[in-house]
């Protein structure tokens, strides 16, 4: 049976076409019928995803064609969703590389195509979208044979969207794919890729089963969470769910658990049975750890219930979505939140104001910190406001990133300056062809996080790619800068900073306050400080009522009394008065 299974993915940069493909692969193979395609990239299930045009979850599909079972996974094409990647590579045994005619090789393109080989995988190359204005399929293929050695044989030139030579890209693949390995009479082993909530079926695991059988009703255990649940549904996934008695060896499907809880089944574990378990786990499960964080607070604070409510379920369907409660005294009660990238952070806003009908203010996004303290102890810190007082810490890392640039060599000079203004350490740089370059760079996550990508896109006119891998914490001079309102510090506005950068940042940020925040009856100071010292100020004046205006004669000491008295009035107000900042003076500052 297993030697006419075929399992695999299709790998691609954004925008290359890799969900038009699928649609013509379900169509083709009769898994799905041209009437019942409702929509374009019918395996992107999600309203955000048609709209985008972009895949954020992956999503598995099963075929059937010339005899042969095609189980097909469409993977994400954005860095923040890389782990979700290298799971779906490791639950098959072939890729179909996808390129587009008119933009040639990317940097996820090349980051992908790592990734597979890593895993052995046998590569299909396709030059996709030959159809289109502007293509040049001969140009990209040579880019291709150039940068990954594969022949001119080997490269299927294609059209996803009107269906030209597609059915070669599946004759391909039963040609070349190898037929799963795997002993079903071995003991069971499943690798669980994809996992989220049905609230029917409970935590619902999109599985590969590697040795063995898995039928349903067993009892069945999860290694790397020691949770034990049983299989009260198994099938295969054609669009919809399948139901079938057990999945052999080599195939893919999915598992209902009837858990509650979709934190114990995470990407990357290994299902076993619990009446023959395996001695060993699969390799390559990792905990995803979240690169960036963020604070989410509802505008109303009488929503909050709704919102806690709301990340619980939506982390149900996100596994690698992380939270915990935290209280702001300037925004009040929130969540602290972490998520794979800004991608990763604008999709779960997006979607918890509308499914959830939330109206959030999200602050600026922070790295995590390493904080050496004075005592030996390290401390990993997600919130800039709790870093300890300066005297108990001995020295503070921020993560690097290994950041790979591909872009056409008259913008090489544009790039290689951003980089170095965002602190960057030059590694190296590989000519691809006579007009595509890679360049290498380190550079502190902090500084990529929040406008580096729209820059590279500004500079290069839009034909610059960037792709990254996080490769550790490096000890900077970094400092905390606190934000001050009236002599009080606000500890949504607090963030750290390269000590070199800290005063144009902290100005940056009191200037914002500056035109957000009304003018009170009495003056306010705004002030950036690190620890104790002041090192930017700007002051709000005071409204002032004209209290002379009702004076029609006598001399001067009736008018001197006046302003006197308002004085005094507004130094009282000064050492009394709070400073009410709007809501809109908070959007404006953390979206800075």
């Amino acid at each position: 049976m297993s030697q006419n299974i075929r399992n695999f993915c299709i790998i691609a940069h954004i925008d290359h076409g890799k969900s038009t493909l699928a649609d013509r692969f379900l169509e083709i193979t009769g898994a799905l019928a041209k009437r019942q395609m409702k929509h374009a990239q019918m395996l992107d299930t999600m309203e955000l995803e048609q709209e985008r045009g972009i895949t954020i979850k992956l999503q598995p599909a099963r075929m059937e064609y010339q005899g042969y079972i095609l189980n097909l996974i469409d993977t994400p094409g954005h860095v923040d969703f890389s782990y979700e990647v290298s799971r779906s590579l490791a639950a098959v045994e072939g890729a179909v590389l996808v390129v587009d005619a008119t933009q040639g090789i990317q940097a996820q393109t090349l980051a992908n195509v790592y990734q597979a080989l890593e895993h052995n995988l046998t590569i299909i190359p396709v030059v996709n979208k030959i159809d289109m204005n502007g293509a040049e399929p001969q140009r990209i293929a040579a880019e291709i044979q150039e940068v990954f050695g594969f022949s001119q044989e080997e490269i299927i030139f294609a059209s996803a969207k009107t269906g030209q030579n597609v059915e070669s890209i599946l004759q391909a693949v039963i040609d070349r794919v190898p037929p799963p390995r795997g002993n079903p009479k071995s003991e069971t082993k499943a690798l669980v890729f994809d996992s989220f909530y049905d609230a029917y079926k409970g935590v619902v695991a999109y599985v590969r089963v590697v040795d063995g059988q898995i039928c349903q009703g067993d009892k069945i255990l999860f290694m790397a969470s020691r949770e034990v649940s049983e299989a009260m549904e198994i099938g295969h996934l054609v669009i919809d769910y399948r139901p079938v008695k057990s999945l052999q060896a080599g195939e893919i499907g999915y598992i209902a658990t009837g858990m509650k809880k979709i934190d114990k089944v995470r990407v990357g574990d290994t299902i076993t049975l619990v009446s023959q378990p395996a001695v060993a786990p699969l390799p390559g499960y990792k905990q995803v750890k979240p690169f960036v964080y963020a604070g989410i607070f509802c505008v109303d604070n009488d929503d909050f219930p709704v919102l806690r409510d709301s990340l619980q379920k939506l982390a149900m369907s996100d596994s690698s979505l992380f939270f915990e409660p935290e209280n702001s005294a300037a925004l009040g009660f929130g969540f602290r939140c972490g998520f794979l990238g800004l991608l990763h952070m604008d999709i779960v806003r997006e979607r918890l104001e509308r499914e959830y009908d939330l109206d959030l203010i999200v602050s600026t996004p922070n790295v995590p910190y390493l904080v050496q303290m004075t005592d030996g102890q390290e401390v990993y810190l997600d919130n800039p406001a709790a870093l300890p007082d300066r005297s108990f810490v001995r020295s503070i890392a921020e993560p690097y990133i290994k950041a790979e640039v591909i872009t056409p060599k008259e913008y090489i000079g544009s790039i290689m300056e951003i980089c170095e203004q965002k602190r960057g350490k030059y590694l190296q740089m590989n000519h691809l062809d006579e007009n595509l370059v890679n360049i290498v760079y380190e550079i502190p996550l902090a500084e990529v996080i929040v406008d580096f990508y729209d820059q590279l896109k500004s500079v290069s006119k839009g034909y610059g790619s960037f792709n990254y891998e996080l490769v550790g914490y490096r000890e900077g001079d970094l400092v905390k800068v606190d934000t001050m309102i009236a002599g009080e510090r606000v500890d949504a506005f607090s963030f750290i900073v390269h000590r070199d950068r800290a005063y144009s940042a902290g100005l940056a940020v009191i200037k914002k306050l500056k035109e957000v925040i009304p003018r009170q009856n009495f003056a306010v100071a705004l002030q950036a400080a690190i620890g104790g010292k002041i090192i930017a100020r700007e002051d709000i004046s005071a409204v002032r009522k004209d209290v002379t205006a009702k004076l029609y004669g006598g001399d001067r000491t009736r008018k001197d009394k006046l302003l006197k008295k308002q004085k005094a009035g507004k130094k009282k107000m000064k050492m009394l008065g709070r400073v009410e900042v709007p809501k809109e003076a908070f959007l404006a500052v953390l979206k800075r």
